[in-house]
């Protein structure tokens, strides 16, 4: 039961994802306003991550993990 529901759900989120890409599709315009906004927000995230590049990286912040339980020894059965 649990793998036919994965499977419909994997289905509905592919047939979703293929309909919204459908609706949002390539558009055109003529207008000079539009282009040089466009151009303009290309150059902002251009220029962004041209400086998270340059920019010195942030040191990884180490979590000390959780101490496991750990499994009591099995006493060894004398051999005789």
């Amino acid at each position: 039961m649990k793998k036919v529901s994965l499977a419909i759900l994997v289905s509905l989120g592919a047939v979703t994802g293929a309909a919204y890409a459908q609706d949002s599709g390539v558009m055109m315009s003529t207008d000079p306003a539009k282009a040089a906004d466009v151009e303009q927000r290309a150059q902002d995230l251009q220029n962004r991550q041209q400086a998270m590049e340059s920019a010195p990286a942030m040191p990884e912040k180490h979590h000390k993990m959780a101490p496991h339980h750990k499994k009591a020894a099995k006493p060894m059965a004398a051999s005789s």
